[in-house]
């Protein structure tokens, strides 16, 4: 029966963006993820309160006490999480179920894995505007059997002001003691069409000009103006407006920014301008050496000619912006043989003052085109939502490699790109203090955590009964080792998991991916698929 409520009553609303999916003592973590906080739960937050209801707003980062940060005494709960904290989020969603509070669920995992979400909130979120989240709180009511999903006709036309938002940006703020970063974004979608993106599906558009304006002028006025992290999918791809209205807004030097943006937009003009405005941190893709050549602007290079050509960008864009991080993906059909960790190799020893990031592909539900493609050929693996971080578990079968000769590639990539030799080389190239030292103390936490996870994946796929017949299909119960991981990094939250959960753990039973279950039953008994555990 729904809750029919009038619009003058004000409800409890609690949201959570879980920015961790685990307690950590890191060092790194500790500087970092305060400042990796999503944007629309801090959306969200504001339009709750423009219609006149209270909002208790947590974000975890693993150093609270999540558990006693909970919001009490509630009607409606949101949360906002990536894949790999969704087992997190399952368990505060039966916490509250539990005592009758409905749930709902936005964000990526949402949109990746929505037909499971259901099965465990009340309402699940695919686009999301400001009708829709009045909709449901004027009318929303317990799903127990299986939940609601709620899409908006379009994306966003508009999103609150940082102004708006402030008061729960502070909130993450004051966790970070040494680097202080404000979200924001000024376009959605993205013109290009990579296969794995989920933002190559949605038509790129720009957000209002005078709210960026409005933003930016915002944010300078502080005592401490914080570094914009421009959210887009692809920042500058109107380059000259955008930094049309940085220039006209802000004077060079009062604030610094942020980005992701594609090479095919860093020319050495725009590099200057990026400059001018204290553009400090880069994140330009190149994903892969056979690849995606229309975002690095490569048009016919591919392998050795394009890490040569893509060096020598990165370096150009390295001597206008000083923390350059290149992004990798590993695993992808055009890759065969060592080449493409080989040319990796060459990049490294080429651009000795950028981080290379490496990742395995990785198939997110019905996230991308990409995603869609390996599930209809049978190559997705139900592997559980904590390691699909790309780096903790590969879900894809490469269709060139075989499981343990891949691992056994990243191991030595990794090996090689968190050498002491070349971590000395990219402190000692990099003279800004920025990425000096937050380079220095990444590759000591990628030392322990990236490359113990190859290493450690690829030992039990040679020697452990339980992943060789998981990964063989055989068995559709995950290794005891992911369990166990699982059950410890969860602490008092495992025990709250939903039993259809835990009966995937300890059974392999209730998939959270159908079509993975039913892809693999029917090619349990493919020599090729053998071949490849």
């Amino acid at each position: 029966m729904a809750i029919k409520l009038p619009s003058r009553k004000s409800l409890k609303i609690g949201i959570i963006d879980l920015v961790a999916r685990q307690p950590t003592k890191s060092i790194y973590s500790r500087i970092v993820n305060p400042n990796y906080t999503s944007l629309m739960p801090q959306v969200i937050a504001v339009w709750v309160e423009q219609l006149g209801h209270e909002v208790h707003y947590v974000t975890y980062t693993g150093f609270e006490d999540l558990y006693q940060e909970l919001p009490q005494d509630i009607d409606l709960l949101f949360i906002s999480t990536f894949t790999q904290n969704a087992f997190t989020a399952y368990s505060i969603s039966n916490i509250f179920r539990q005592k009758n509070v409905v749930t709902v669920l936005g964000g990526p995992h949402a949109r990746a894995y929505a037909e499971d979400a259901q099965s465990h909130f009340d309402y699940v979120l695919g686009l999301t505007d400001r009708s829709l989240i009045q909709n449901l709180l004027e009318d929303f009511s317990p799903h127990p059997e299986e939940g609601v999903f709620l899409k908006a006709s379009k994306q966003l036309d508009s999103i609150p002001s940082i102004r708006e938002r402030w008061k729960f940006a502070q909130k993450n703020l004051a966790k970070s003691r040494l680097i202080h970063v404000v979200p924001t974004i000024g376009s959605l979608g993205c013109p290009y069409t990579c296969s794995f993106c989920i933002d190559s599906q949605i038509d790129y558009r720009s957000l209002s000009y005078d709210q960026i304006r409005d933003d930016l002028n915002f944010l300078q006025s502080q005592k401490n103006p914080p570094i914009v992290a421009w959210y887009d999918p692809n920042f500058g791809v109107r380059f000259d407006d955008y930094l049309d209205i940085i220039e006209s807004t802000v004077p060079p030097g009062k604030m610094a920014f942020g980005a992701e943006s594609s090479l095919s937009l860093l020319s050495e003009a725009n590099l200057k301008r990026l400059k001018k405005n204290n553009f400090i941190v880069m994140l330009p893709g190149i994903e892969s050496w056979f690849d995606f050549n229309g975002k690095s602007k490569q048009n016919k290079n591919y392998g050795l000619d394009k890490v040569k050509s893509v060096a020598e960008q990165v370096n150009l864009v390295s001597q206008y912006v000083p923390y350059v991080q290149v992004n990798f993906i590993f695993g992808l059909d055009a890759d065969l043989g060592p080449e493409p960790f080989e040319l990796t190799k060459t990049f490294v020893d080429l651009a000795p003052g950028v981080y290379p990031n490496l990742a395995m592909i990785t198939s997110f539900g019905n996230s991308a085109p990409l995603s869609v493609q390996y599930q209809s050929e049978g190559r997705v693996l139900d592997i559980p939502f904590p390691f699909l971080d790309g780096n903790s578990g590969l879900n894809v079968r490469p269709k060139n490699y075989s499981l343990v000769e891949f691992y056994d590639r990243m191991i030595d990539l990794s090996a090689y790109t968190l050498s002491p030799k070349n971590i000395w080389r990219r402190f000692r190239t990099n003279k800004h203090p920025l990425p000096r030292w937050m380079n220095l103390l990444r590759a000591l936490f990628s030392m322990k955590g990236v490359g113990g996870n190859y290493a450690e994946i690829r030992h039990h796929l040679a020697t452990d009964s339980e992943f060789q017949a998981f990964y063989s299909g055989e068995s559709m119960k995950p290794p005891s080792y992911y369990h166990e991981k699982i059950q410890k990094n969860l602490g008092l939250f495992y025990d709250k998991l939903p039993q259809r959960t835990l009966d995937y753990l300890k059974h392999g039973e209730s998939s959270p991916n159908p079509r993975i279950s039913n892809a693999l039953s029917s090619c349990q008994d493919s020599p090729a698929l053998m071949a490849n555990a």
